[in-house]
């Protein structure tokens, strides 16, 4: 695993602890965005370790990390779709206002949860690479 793509998983792992110590503060909308920024990091660890690069922009990467997975065929289908609905939190937490703008506790549970889910399969995919 290269550097840069070492660096990614470990802000991806700070990003999922944040998320965590947030809910437990009762705070679920900020804790599903830091869930989904964990994601975003963990698809820019793939995308940098089989591209060398680094996409630029938040659809950028959800793009980018859907193309690599499908060439995969070895990581799970719901990590694209779960890439793309946390995104969703993200723009709850930094744009909504009113009733559009709040992420219950179960929603949030459920972000931290499959966060935590593609980090592992994106890091085994990275350590299993040769």
């Amino acid at each position: 695993m290269t550097p840069e793509a070492a660096d990614y998983l470990a802000k991806a792992r700070g990003d999922l602890s944040d998320a965590r110590k947030i809910l437990s503060i009762g705070l679920a909308t900020v804790a599903a965005r830091s869930a989904y920024y964990a994601a975003f990091h963990a698809a820019q660890a793939l995308i940098n370790e089989r591209t060398g690069k680094v996409a630029k922009s938040h659809s950028g990467v959800r793009s980018e990390f859907s193309r690599l997975a499908k060439e995969t065929q070895t990581l799970d289908r719901t990590y694209s779709t779960f890439l793309a609905k946390a995104y969703g939190y993200k723009e709850i937490g930094d744009y909504r206002v009113g009733q559009g703008a709040i992420v219950s506790e179960g929603e949030a549970r459920e972000a931290i949860e499959a966060a935590a889910h593609f980090i592992d399969g994106v890091a085994g995919l990275l350590a299993a690479k040769p």
